[in-house]
């Protein structure tokens, strides 16, 4: 990508104010329109996501750089990024490389709920996480 719009895109996005200066990142997928997660991104997150083409956010727990799937090999594949009418949150239009979720599911928004309250698994899981994410 051009550093030129590399910059401008950087600039134009509204960070909060928290430390690590954060916006929340919808992740969709660009064929199924499916919303596949929500992350959060800072500056830093956003310009390895255009830089690599993988979706990258920051954890807020780990307090660090994530690129989706360097667990798992299941990455996002960005496609491309929107940005909301107050420039502080983004939708990130991608291509999922296997399941999203770290549960296994291909979105993380596999439950629904019914009329009752309760809720439902609308999607099977497509791994086994303990396989996946077992501790050597």
């Amino acid at each position: 990508m051009d550093q030129s719009i590399r910059e401008e895109i950087l600039a134009r996005v509204q960070f909060d104010k928290d430390p690590a200066g954060l916006a929340p990142a919808i992740v969709q997928d660009a064929e199924s329109r499916d919303v596949i997660m929500l992350g959060f991104m800072n500056r830093d997150a956003l310009a390895k996501t255009l830089d690599t083409g993988l979706v990258t956010f920051w954890t807020r727990s780990r307090q660090k750089l994530w690129t989706k799937g360097e667990t798992s090999g299941n990455f996002i594949r960005l496609h491309s990024i929107r940005i909301n009418c107050n420039d502080d949150s983004l939708l990130i239009l991608a291509t999922p490389v296997g399941p999203i979720c770290h549960t296994g599911h291909p979105t993380c928004f596999y439950r629904e709920a019914d009329q009752s309250g309760s809720w439902h698994e609308i999607t099977e899981a497509q791994f086994d996480p303990e396989k996946v994410y077992a501790k050597p």
